[in-house]
């Protein structure tokens, strides 16, 4: 089994989204979620984990131990009891599990899915395996500029009816026959924004990896992961949704000449979160509202990194990520580095 991560990283990546809903809010009839002091777009942390937990889904068939416990249409008590059958001293119903009990259980859930040793999670309830600090978090994504959303209406070319009496499909197509053809329509609404570009940021403790087992390869995994994790997503709602090269990484390395102490300064940290992203800037080309991703150019601050931090530029290859540490890569000609 291989350690855990020794480095503490940050990381941002931007999100685009063109004639799409790219997070709809349940409290405002789905439209998308805004900023209502000024009209910036959000997308929330858990709209983007379940993007990311839908590509391992799909690039590591949702198998141990790349497995996916918050799945859609489940019952998230159910691999929770696996976990105990699978441990010593097996699941006995009504009973309720020692403390040694639920933590061989945590462990277990830890081994055996991948968001659990990423993002954490709350599983205190059936059967009982604890809860889990992961070391992966995300925040809203925020948009660089006000978006504007938008109320469509749309027709519906042919209804949904339950036909009273009906005992075959012979008795529908009678009801059908009988219908005036414009009852057989309906009107609907579509909420989308014309463009948004995105940034999202996040964060990777070293300190809560070593109790999740989150190593270098879920790491991997993980950046892979952002940068395409709308590629298999898209939908009707969703519009054109990309996340756009590169996904900056900031990894903590440290500066003491003494090894060990060199080491609890990558764990820990150089420098706050906040010095590293505000090191890269989004800015528009253009003074008319901005429609595509050629109306902005990222500018990173390169001669203002702190000591003990590296920065990596990262992009996806024939689904391989590829990271260039300290240089930009020559692929990405609206990135500039002063």
């Amino acid at each position: 089994m291989t350690s855990s991560i020794a480095n503490r990283y940050e990381f941002l990546f931007l999100v685009e989204c063109e004639n799409g809903n790219p997070n709809g809010d349940p409290d405002a009839s789905n439209a998308p979620r805004i900023d209502p002091q000024d009209m910036h777009g959000l997308i929330s942390d858990v709209a983007l984990k379940r993007r990311l937990r839908n590509y391992v889904q799909v690039a590591r068939g949702n198998a141990a131990p790349y497995a996916i416990f918050v799945e859609h249409s489940t019952n998230l008590d159910r691999p929770i009891v696996v976990a105990h059958e699978q441990t010593d001293g097996g699941w006995t119903p009504g009973k309720e599990p020692t403390k040694g009990k639920v933590e061989m259980a945590k462990k277990w859930m830890c081994r055996q899915f991948y968001d659990v040793r990423t993002f954490g999670a709350v599983m205190s309830v059936g059967a009982n395996a604890g809860q889990v600090r992961g070391p992966v978090q995300i925040a809203f994504a925020r948009s660089v500029d006000p978006i504007l959303p938008l109320d469509l209406s749309i027709t519906r070319m042919a209804v949904s009816v339950d036909v009273k009496g009906a005992k075959s499909s012979a008795d529908y197509r009678k009801w059908e026959d009988e219908q005036p053809e414009e009852t057989l329509r309906t009107m609907g609404r579509k909420s989308i924004i014309p463009y948004g570009l995105y940034v999202g940021k996040g964060f990777v403790s070293a300190f809560l990896a070593e109790g999740t087992g989150f190593d270098d390869d879920d790491l991997s995994l993980l950046w892979e992961g952002l940068l395409s994790m709308y590629e298999h997503d898209h939908s009707a709602s969703k519009g054109v949704m990309t996340v756009r090269e590169p996904l900056f990484v900031f990894k903590h390395v440290g500066t003491d000449s003494d090894t060990n102490q060199r080491a609890q300064q990558a764990r820990l940290g150089c420098a706050p979160a906040h010095r590293l992203f505000d090191l890269v800037s989004v800015k528009r080309r253009t003074e008319d509202v901005p429609r595509s991703f050629s109306d902005y150019e990222l500018v990173f601050n390169a001669s203002a990194l702190p000591a003990g931090v590296q920065v990596g530029f990262a992009g996806m290859a024939c689904g391989r990520t590829n990271i260039d540490w300290d240089k930009p890569n020559q692929h990405w000609p609206w990135l500039q580095v002063t």
